[in-house]
């Protein structure tokens, strides 16, 4: 880490242990999972069980679309080359026409996992917290918690989006407003009206980051805009999701440049410019394809809705208000793991369940023929 970064972090109140902290997580992300226990019940559901249908990671059932994955397999022959063809200015330019954003204000990623940690270093401090939902995607909590921000979490109410204004009230001087819409684990959608609310009302030195993940899954409008006339927003995006690309690693987000140039300050740009070939050029051929995107999306709520009702022939609840690839489930019949541990014995790789709500599981919407198994698994269980 060069010396005026470690001055800036000293200055927003970090010790000199923390900084070795910052330093793991910036040089290698995998430190994160090792100091948090939960992590372990994340990345189960991400290995893949041999043989078992796997709805458990929210993952996409099927891999990229064909056109991008032939463009991958074109660029593999020029792998002895470090960028042929200006692969990451090709994925920008597409990007920027796409979103109607400057391409100054987009810089691509390996996923969406560092910039999301990135955030929380660059955003928080000691003294300066971090505000989400909860339950909501973990990262940014073992993120603010191993660096020892202030970590404020806003209770979700089932089958609704984030709530902002007690987001603010939580804490109305954080330096980092989380917001992940549709939500993970929920799938539920927070408006845009009210995200602008909140850049509206919060701290003028704070950021709101916007994690849009799967917002490819819906139709609701997204936060770029803001991301393109504002310099206080981050907006995330990844390819792991609709666009079928989880192993692929490709994330991208939208900010001011000056906000970026914060979020690279640690350890330069090593991280978003020396990305895999073959993930630039999936993602640029998969990015404009409009109708797969929306034949995919349709298929996923097709299934989706086909789930919910057979699950609704059982004493159980499903809430409502998802708009991506994944259902809540309360079970009504105790901790949210023992359905998972009896799904899985029927050869079912469900989702986990979060510690505000330990009876309800997350469930992947996967292929009709994954949700068909999982159906029958369920009516099975539940006889």
């Amino acid at each position: 880490m060069e010396q005026q970064a470690r001055e800036e972090l000293l200055d927003r109140g970090y010790s000199r242990r923390q900084l070795g902290r910052i330093a793991a997580l910036v040089g290698g992300g995998m430190a994160l999972a090792q100091v948090a226990g939960q992590a372990q019940a994340q990345s189960q559901a991400a290995r893949g069980v041999a043989g078992a249908v796997r709805i458990g990671a929210n993952e996409c059932w099927t891999g990229p679309f064909p056109e991008a994955t032939a463009a991958a397999a074109r660029i593999v022959a020029e792998g002895n080359r470090y960028d042929p063809d200006d692969q990451r200015g090709m994925l920008l330019r597409t990007v920027a026409q796409t979103e109607g954003l400057p391409e100054d204000r987009i810089l691509p990623w390996p996923g969406s996992g560092d910039p999301l940690v990135r955030s929380v270093i660059s955003f928080c401090s000691p003294t300066r917290g971090l505000v989400t939902a909860d339950p909501t995607f973990e990262s940014a909590w073992r993120a603010a918690a191993w660096l020892e921000a202030p970590l404020t979490k806003v209770p979700l109410e089932p089958g609704k989006g984030l709530d902002v204004r007690a987001m603010l009230a939580a804490d109305p001087n954080a330096g980092l407003y989380y917001v992940c819409t549709p939500n993970n684990p929920t799938g539920t959608v927070t408006p845009l009206a009210d995200i602008e609310w909140l850049a509206a009302n919060k701290p003028a030195d704070s950021v709101i980051l916007v994690d849009e993940a799967y917002i490819h899954f819906s139709e609701a409008p997204s936060a770029a805009k803001l991301a393109a006339t504002r310099d206080d927003v981050v907006v995330m995006r990844t390819f792991s999701k609709l666009f079928g690309m989880a192993g692929i690693r490709l994330g991208l987000t939208f900010a001011a440049p000056a906000l970026h140039d914060k979020m690279m300050r640690y350890d330069g740009r090593q991280v978003t410019g020396t990305l895999p070939i073959t993930a630039l050029a999936c993602g640029n051929a998969a990015y404009t394809l409009a109708p797969q995107i929306a034949a995919r999306r349709a298929a996923m709520i097709a299934n989706r809705e086909q789930t919910i009702a057979r699950l609704n022939r059982h004493d159980v609840i499903v809430h409502g208000g998802s708009e991506a690839n994944m259902i809540m489930v309360d079970w009504k019949r105790g901790p949210a793991a023992d359905m998972q541990k009896a799904l899985m014995a029927e050869n079912i790789q469900i989702g986990r369940s979060w510690p505000i709500w330990p009876n309800v599981s997350r469930v992947t919407i996967g292929s009709a023929a994954d949700m068909m198994a999982f159906s029958n698994a369920v009516d099975k269980i539940m006889a």
